[in-house]
């Protein structure tokens, strides 16, 4: 084990900074209560605020994703919507004038614009799925700093 606690902490755990009171070398057996205690609440201090940090980070990424995944979905049933009304005279008249049958005609345009907004709408599904895991550098990282307090006992 190495003889400076700092070195033995996990990356996430270090002070970014240096920190405004000297620490304190050596054995930490050598060292009074009191000294440890403050010692160990600078760290605790320390490495909750990192990990919020880096929480708030990745939540601000995946909140971007899930946005943008959002905004697909949107984008689908703007489409699903607007082109129905836009195109669809166009196109069942013209395929009326080729099948003779307008209700025939007005089927498949509905079809064609109904697979057009599902495959618009999946892909923003999915999109929000890749952003919903929870911040998952902030869990490993926790899990970590977990197994660096128990080595500490």
């Amino acid at each position: 084990m190495a003889s400076d606690p700092a070195a033995a902490r996990p990356a996430a755990a270090r002070p970014a900074t240096a920190d405004p009171q000297p620490q304190v070398s050596g054995d930490p057996r050598d060292q009074s209560i009191g000294d440890l205690l403050k010692q160990l609440s600078n760290d605790t201090g320390t490495l909750v605020k990192q990990e919020m940090a880096l929480a708030r980070a990745e939540l601000t990424q995946q909140g971007k994703r899930a946005g943008l995944g959002a905004g697909l979905v949107g984008a689908g049933g703007l489409f699903g919507l607007g082109a129905f009304g836009a195109l669809t005279a166009c196109l069942i008249a013209l395929l009326a004038t080729a099948i003779d049958h307008t209700w025939l005609a007005a089927l498949i345009v509905a079809l064609v614009y109904g697979a057009i907004a599902g495959v618009l709408a999946l892909q923003g599904k999915n999109k929000i799925q890749d952003a919903t895991p929870p911040a998952p550098q902030t869990v490993e990282t926790v899990k970590e700093d977990v197994q660096w307090a128990k080595t500490r006992k």
